[in-house]
């Protein structure tokens, strides 16, 4: 009879403990930030919101990893603008003038952000280079890593 009672009590427990747990994490607001390109043109990420899912990539010139990073994202530009994405490299702390000269030296295409004060850097914990951050269309923070997720951004944009 002990042996039922104990046996019942975890049944329940267990069932009370799984019941408990949320069925989805809790979706966090990527913060917000208004940060200028190399042409001082405005960029806000809030501008985005109902539009369309962004890729946050931030790095520093003398990182090797996000050289190569910064690579693949300017080759692959257009088809990940193809698949509905909006990308912004955002540069970490670094002046503006080395910056541009990187960018003209590498022949990156694309529209560079800047961070100069590493106000967005701090808001995002970047703590190391390089680092991505996958916005949907709703502006929720859905992933970050230190590489591209290619298939979870795939992923991303087909969702509504």
């Amino acid at each position: 009879m002990k042996n039922y009672l104990v046996k019942g009590i975890l049944v329940c427990l267990v069932f009370l403990l799984t019941a408990a747990s949320p069925a989805e994490k809790k979706r966090i607001l990527a913060p917000n930030f208004v940060l200028k390109d190399l042409d001082q043109i405005k960029v806000e990420l809030a501008s985005f919101k109902d539009k369309k899912p962004v890729v946050l990539f931030f790095w520093t010139t003398w990182c090797p990893y996000c050289q190569k990073a910064l690579k693949d994202l300017n080759r692959d530009q257009l088809e990940l603008s193809k698949e509905g994405y909006e990308i912004l490299p955002i540069n970490s702390g670094e002046p503006a003038a080395r910056v541009a000269r990187f960018a003209k030296n590498n022949g990156f295409t694309f529209r560079i952000i800047l961070d100069t004060g590493s106000e967005a850097s701090d808001a995002y914990d970047v703590y190391g280079v390089p680092a991505y951050f996958l916005v949907d269309k709703k502006g929720y923070l859905r992933l970050t890593d230190n590489y591209f997720p290619r298939e979870e951004a795939k992923a991303l944009a087909k969702e509504k």
